[in-house]
């Protein structure tokens, strides 16, 4: 049983919130007019505990508009996407990298939401960053756009590991989330940086936890 707290798209789809969520996915699908957006890394400038309510939101209303959509919990260090969802984390992402018969069967999760799967972690490895740099995660990414026509893939924060910006080389872009009053305005601007300096394509970012502005009240 997903988290329902966290899920505000099922919970109450009528809200700003849920409204504000179905116009990233409005704003990507304009982002992939000039170029394909099939794969979608989303992560955080430093630290957030907000990106994982980010990611399962976006997710589902991609799910929503008809896209089979695959969550992967890409974030092997710290992974909470298969608590989100109410599913085991392992087997996932690292038994396919590690078991290659595993490619041709990827161990998706069934999250209750149609069109939408999650592949969780798997066993977290004391190597994160060099199996998300390796040549079977290239597979296993080719694999999983057999099955889906979105996959978004969870990453650690840019500015504390590698992981997010070794993921992004692999992937049509990267999405950031900021989070207002938490995220300072100099871990943004590195993250900034170290994605550019990877030649990686950022789309844009998410602003979490704005104050809703009162003039916006009637809509």
């Amino acid at each position: 049983m997903a988290n329902q707290p966290d899920l505000i798209t099922l919970t109450n789809p009528r809200s700003p919130a849920a409204e504000a969520y179905r116009a990233l996915r409005a704003n990507l699908t304009f982002a992939a007019l000039d170029a394909p957006l099939e794969t979608l890394v989303v992560t955080s400038a430093a630290p957030d505990k907000e990106k994982a309510k980010v990611l399962a939101n976006l997710a589902v209303v991609m799910a929503q508009s008809e896209r089979r959509t695959i969550l992967v919990e890409a974030d092997l260090r710290r992974p909470t996407l298969h608590k989100v969802f109410g599913v085991a984390s392992e087997p996932g992402l690292t038994t396919m990298i590690v078991d290659q018969t595993r490619l041709n069967d990827p161990p998706l999760q069934d999250t209750g939401v149609q069109d939408l799967w999650l592949l969780p972690c798997g066993q977290q490895p004391p190597n994160p960053t060099d199996l998300l740099g390796s040549q079977r995660m290239e597979q296993a990414i080719a694999a999983l756009k057999n099955r889906a026509d979105v996959i978004i893939f969870d990453a650690p924060p840019v500015v504390s590991v590698t992981d997010a910006v070794v993921l992004g080389t692999k992937v049509d872009g990267v999405l950031l989330v900021v989070s207002a009053g938490r995220t300072r305005r100099e871990h943004t601007q590195r993250a900034k940086e170290l994605l550019e300096r990877g030649h990686i394509r950022i789309v844009g970012s998410v602003l979490n936890n704005a104050p809703r502005g009162v003039t916006l009240g009637g809509y």
